[in-house]
């Protein structure tokens, strides 16, 4: 028997057939594919947080979320019925920050570029959101008597005198007012203190009583300290404009020192209604424990270069002290 060599064309030996060769080549290709798919899907959903990131501090729309946790939080204290208040406070908090940094969009980009970036890129679609915004929240608080409504206009007022363009020789004696040091801290503190306590109690139609004293004076301070952190990033910008802010006036390390001197004396003051009788016990450990956690941020005031997350953390103490007193009450 012969060989037909010429049908030979490549030897056996150490040679895949050449399906499986093919299969092989295939199944690499395919592998090759899935493996760009899952890193595709991965950099989508990076991307798709980043931009949730952005939209949730840049407009302003996580201090919706903390606003309501702390209306909820004057709910628990004093015992308060199920009612709007959290929701209008909400409402009213988104449109008048989101406002705030569309007005002061060119004055912020040295200190906050890329927030100034996205409040001048979706200006027109933020202004119809505060706009509609504030509107739903009158609407409901309608409903609430002329009090509730009286609450929920006093933030807006406040803006529109303090802040914004739209009376300009009424609003400005109030722009006076943001030069001086203290009283523009204390005039947002203020207006927002009302509306986080006054708001739910209007709509329960409930009497003012000491415990709802111990709250306004505690969100009131708190308002306070959480307003002067953000004021340490915005120093150079502030100082330029004649802003008297802490950071300006005193240095941020003083400035430090006195937000350690203002959680220390609403320590003291918790205590004290703790002791008197007018707060219970489960409130008052929710209330110092957020307190010990705002000491500890206190810290990194100066000492640390991620402001705006410095200035998110400030706020987020509030969703301590409700998560507290949830679990406190439930006796976990």
């Amino acid at each position: 028997m012969t060989i037909d060599l010429a049908a030979v064309d490549e030897p056996v030996v150490g040679r895949l057939p050449r399906t499986m060769a093919s299969k092989t080549n295939e199944s690499t290709v395919a592998t090759g594919h899935a493996v760009s798919r899952r890193t595709g899907l991965t950099a989508s959903i990076v991307d798709v947080g980043y931009r949730t990131k952005d939209v949730l501090t840049y407009s302003s729309a996580y201090l919706v979320f903390i606003a309501m946790i702390e209306v909820l939080t004057v709910h628990a204290v004093l015992s308060l019925p199920v009612n709007p208040a959290p929701v209008v406070v909400g409402l009213v908090t988104f449109s008048v920050y989101a406002g705030d940094r569309i007005a002061d969009a060119s004055s912020d980009e040295p200190a906050s570029p890329e927030r100034s970036a996205f409040v001048t890129r979706h200006r027109t679609l933020l202004s119809v959101l505060t706009a509609i915004a504030y509107g739903v929240a009158i609407a409901v608080s309608i409903t609430g008597g002329p009090l509730a409504l009286a609450i929920t206009l006093l933030p807006g007022a406040f803006w529109i005198l303090y802040a914004s363009d739209w009376l300009p020789t009424l609003g400005a004696y109030f722009k006076r007012l943001k030069e001086v040091l203290i009283v523009n801290s204390a005039i947002v503190a203020g207006a927002w203190a009302i509306a986080v306590v006054g708001l739910p109690m209007a709509f329960a139609d409930a009497s003012l009583t000491p415990l709802a004293g111990v709250l306004f004076g505690y969100f009131f301070l708190d308002t306070f300290v959480n307003t002067e952190i953000p004021n340490v990033r915005d120093v150079d910008v502030d100082e330029a404009l004649g802003v008297s802010t802490m950071p300006v006036v005193f240095g941020i390390r003083r400035t430090r020192r006195i937000l350690y001197a203002l959680d220390l004396l609403l320590v003291a003051f918790v205590c004290l209604a703790l002791f008197s009788g007018v707060l219970s016990v489960t409130f008052a450990v929710a209330i110092l424990a957020g307190l010990a956690y705002a000491l500890a941020l206190a810290w990194f005031v100066g000492r640390s270069d991620a402001h705006g997350r410095l200035a998110i953390a400030g706020e987020a103490k509030h969703l301590v002290v409700f998560a507290l007193i949830l679990v406190l009450s439930a006796g976990i």
